[in-house]
C-alpha cells in the first residue's frame, strides 16, 4: 500500500458530460477509499478555485470531462495554485481537446489522421463541404458530442436543412472529415515508472446505429470485443500509434486513442481519430476495462494515475531547484 494521502477528486461540472464526469468520480472516489485515502469530493461549480483552496490536498484526481475541465481551463487554474494534479497538463490538454491542433501535432510525425476542414455551420446549408458520406463533428467536445454522420442518402435533407437536428445548431464552426468505413478501435495508454505503455486493443461494435454518446454511456448497447478480433498487425499498429501519440502531446497518466479501421485497405485504412486525456472512469469506461483485462484491478489503476502524478511533480521540482 502507497503512502496515505488526502486526495480531492474534482468532478460534474457544467459540460455537456456532467453525468458520465460525476459516474466517474464517484467510482475513483470509492476506489481511493478503499485504499486508505482520505477523499473529498468536489462536484465543480465556479468557486472551484475557493473549494480546492479549502480542501487543502496532497493531490487532486481531475475525473471531469469535456469543457473546461478537459481543454487545459482547470489544468491552468490548478497550476497558478501550485497544486499536483492528475492527468494531462495545461499544454496537452489545450492541443488534445481541439481536433484541428491534435492533428498539427500528430500528423506530420507520421501519426494517420483523416483529412478534413473548418467550416461555418451555416455553409453547410448551401452545399455540402466534402463528397458524401462525411463527419461533421464540434472542434472540441468529447465522447462523440454532437457528432453527425452524412451519407448519400441525404439523412439530414440535401443540401442540409436549417431544421435539421444536428451539431450545425449548436456551434458556429465544425469540422468536416470524410468518414472512414469499417470498424471501430481503441487502445488505453498508461503512464509508470518505464514510460507510457498500451494496454491493448478493444473493438467496439454497437448494436445499432453507430458508437455515439447514448452507445458509450448507455448499458448493453455497445458489444466491447477484447482483445480485439484484428490481424495482429493492426493490434500492433494501434498500439504503437496509441503510445507515440501520448509521447507526442506530453500526456500524463491514462489516455484513450480512437480509431476507425477500413479493414479492405489493410494498416493503410487505420486512422486515428482523436486521443482523449481525460477517458471516463465509469464502469462501462473501456481503460478500467482494459487495465482488468491486464490484470489490474480499478483501484490499482486509480493509484497507478495517482502515483504517476506524483512522481511528475516530484521531477518538475527537482528541475526548479537551483
Amino acid at each position: 500500500m502507497s503512502e496515505a494521502l488526502h486526495i480531492a477528486v474534482l468532478m460534474g461540472g457544467w459540460s455537456a458530460e456532467r453525468e458520465v464526469s460525476l459516474s466517474s468520480g464517484a467510482g475513483v472516489a470509492e476506489a481511493l477509499e478503499s485504499l486508505g485515502h482520505r477523499v473529498t469530493r468536489i462536484d465543480m461549480a465556479r468557486d472551484v478555485a475557493a473549494r480546492l483552496a479549502e480542501a487543502n490536498a496532497d493531490l487532486v484526481f481531475n475525473a471531469l470531462h469535456g469543457t473546461p475541465g478537459e481543454d487545459g481551463s482547470v489544468q491552468g487554474l490548478m497550476d497558478l495554485m501550485g497544486l499536483t494534479y492528475t492527468h494531462s497538463g495545461m499544454a496537452t490538454s489545450v492541443i488534445a481537446i481541439d481536433k484541428v491542433l491534435t492533428k498539427q501535432a500528430l500528423v506530420p510525425h507520421g501519426i494517420p489522421m483523416p483529412g478534413g476542414r473548418i467550416v461555418k455551420s451555416a455553409e453547410v446549408f448551401e452545399a455540402d463541404p466534402l463528397a458524401r458520406p462525411y463527419v461533421l463533428k464540434p472542434v472540441n467536445e468529447g465522447s462523440s458530442v454532437g457528432v453527425a454522420i452524412v451519407t448519400d442518402q441525404g439523412n439530414f435533407g440535401n443540401p442540409i436543412a436549417r431544421d435539421a437536428k444536428g451539431p450545425w445548431a449548436e456551434f458556429d464552426e465544425l469540422l468536416a472529415e470524410p468518414y472512414v468505413r469499417g470498424r471501430e478501435l481503441t487502445t488505453a495508454v498508461l503512464g509508470g515508472d518505464d514510460g507510457p505503455r498500451a494496454l491493448g486493443v478493444t473493438e467496439l461494435r454497437p448494436k445499432s446505429g453507430w458508437y455515439d454518446y447514448d452507445a458509450k454511456y448507455t448499458d448493453g448497447m455497445t458489444e466491447h470485443l477484447f482483445p480485439a478480433p484484428i490481424p495482429d498487425e493492426i493490434t500492433t499498429a494501434c498500439m504503437a500509434l496509441a503510445v507515440d501519440a501520448h509521447r507526442l502531446l506530453g500526456c500524463r497518466g491514462a489516455s484513450r486513442s480512437d480509431f476507425r479501421w477500413d479493414d479492405e485497405r489493410g494498416v493503410d485504412g487505420l486512422f486515428l481519430l482523436e486521443v482523449n486525456t481525460q477517458p471516463g472512469m465509469t464502469p462501462l469506461s473501456l481503460v478500467p476495462e482494459q487495465a482488468r483485462h491486464t490484470g489490474m484491478s480499478y483501484p490499482e489503476l486509480v493509484q497507478a494515475i495517482v502515483d504517476e502524478a506524483l512522481r511528475d511533480a516530484r521531477e518538475r521540482s527537482g528541475k526548479r531547484a537551483p
